[in-house]
């Protein structure tokens, strides 16, 4: 049993560092929150969207569970998926720079780092189907991924590992430099650029 868990440990803290290897919509946030606000702040925003990481872990883990009766599943979260990030496209690509302008001129309290980590976290329901698949992957090769103690252990490895790329695509954008000033002067349409990527990948994944 104990081999079972720093197994499923290990494996969830590499399907982490490849899901989130690639800039993405939480990670490229963090950098944005970093240079914007403080790393303290990063902090708590990762913090945040750790906790719901953890949750969604478990989430993909009990739809893999459910999947073989139901095989409907995924596609619905694609198509859940597909709407939330067309919507995230067209306001990081439209009116997340108008909303920064306002608030420079804006004196009011900011929103917690936490609760948009968590906010931000729980409508990234794209990685869910990814952990279903692995989940579903891993029960295949007779690995016991859906026993409670297991699976603690690799939503645990999902979150260090996710937590792991936060912290080095904060700290890869520490020192300033020309290609860093560009990325930050553009974030909102890199990030929309992600998430349009994005879509057009589940619509692919719909149609096909």
């Amino acid at each position: 049993m104990g081999v079972e868990v720093i197994t499923l440990l290990f494996f969830g803290f590499v399907a982490a560092t490849l899901g989130v290897s690639l800039p993405g919509l939480l990670n490229m946030t963090a950098v944005k929150i970093s240079k914007e606000r403080s790393k303290r702040d990063a902090i708590s925003y990762t913090f945040g969207a750790l906790t719901v990481i953890f949750i969604q872990t478990f989430v993909a883990i009990f739809f893999a569970k459910l999947i073989d009766s139901s095989p409907g599943i995924t596609e619905v979260l694609h198509e859940i998926g597909l709407a939330i990030f067309s919507i995230l496209t067209i306001y990081f690509f439209f009116f997340a720079k108008k909303k920064e302008k306002k608030k420079k001129n804006d004196s009011g309290k900011e929103t917690s780092p936490f609760i948009y980590g968590c906010l931000l976290a729980a409508i990234n329901v794209f990685l869910i189907p990814y952990y279903v698949f692995l989940s579903i992957t891993l029960a295949s090769y007779d690995y016991p991924i859906f026993e409670i103690l297991n699976t603690t252990s690799f939503s645990l490895g999902v979150v260090l590992g996710s937590g792991m790329m936060f912290y080095i695509y904060v700290a890869l954008f520490k020192k300033p430099s020309r290609e860093d000033a560009f990325i930050l002067r553009n974030i909102n349409y890199v990030i929309g650029s992600i998430t349009g990527i994005i879509c057009l990948i589940t619509i692919y994944k719909l149609l096909s």
